[in-house]
């Protein structure tokens, strides 16, 4: 009975401090939407995506898309002006980036699983929000199916791959920081050894910095200045 006892306890701290750490990775995705959001024509850039993907990367696919659905609930009620077709298109670009890589480095927890996760995720999140656009957008524009798929070659394809980069990217270089930094708070566990300081990573670090450099240039490139603005909260 003692020992049934003690195990009960155990899970429930286990479960509080799993709520907790997915907390916290909610607000700090929420807080990207008023610190880095912008709009290019009537789509919106921003990096919430990378705490969802690590919310994944720590606790599972499942717990990314829960965390999915909690920011794209947030952003609803509190900062969206596109309504409930703005929060479900949010909540399939998000959950198909976050879920895919989450799911990929679940089953290969070490560098390799994390990089193909994070670029699996980007042609993942790409080729659902381009379908998505095609279905929701005609709806929420009141326009047709062919206006929109006119938009693909100069709007949404560049936009959505640029915005998966810079979140891929993002995410790869913030993970073992911050993974470190719950460690060795003991929030989350100490047996995951991915990320480990080395050539690998240090060469991977300067890739991911190099993708973001680029998808900046290329945002400036495609999107003028009359479509490009900051988002003023």
């Amino acid at each position: 009975m003692s020992t049934n006892a003690a195990g009960s306890r155990t899970a429930k701290r286990l479960d509080v401090k799993k709520v907790t750490i997915l907390a916290m990775f909610t607000a700090l995705g929420y807080l990207c939407l008023f610190v880095f959001r912008f709009k290019v024509s009537f789509l919106t850039l921003d990096f919430k995506d990378v705490f969802i993907t690590l919310s994944g990367f720590v606790y599972g696919p499942l717990a990314a898309a829960g965390v999915a659905l909690a920011e794209t609930l947030l952003e609803l009620v509190t900062l969206s002006d596109t309504g409930f077709w703005g929060a479900l298109m949010n909540f399939a670009g998000s959950a198909a980036f976050a879920v895919t890589a989450s799911l990929i480095y679940k089953f290969n927890k070490n560098y390799k699983g994390a990089v193909i996760g994070l670029i699996a995720s980007v042609f993942c999140m790409t080729a659902v929000m381009l379908l998505m656009n095609i279905i929701v957008t005609p709806i929420y524009m009141h326009t047709d199916v062919k206006t929109v798929t006119s938009m693909i070659p100069k709007l949404l394809l560049p936009f959505n791959l640029i915005k998966s980069l810079l979140n891929a990217s993002i995410a790869f270089i913030l993970y073992k920081p911050l993974s470190q930094a719950f460690k060795a708070a003991g929030l989350i566990p100490k047996g995951d050894n991915s990320f480990k300081v080395n050539r690998k990573s240090v060469i991977g670090l300067v890739i991911a910095l190099a993708v973001i450099v680029f998808s900046i240039v290329m945002i400036f490139n495609f999107f003028d200045g009359s479509s490009f603005e900051i988002v003023k909260q």
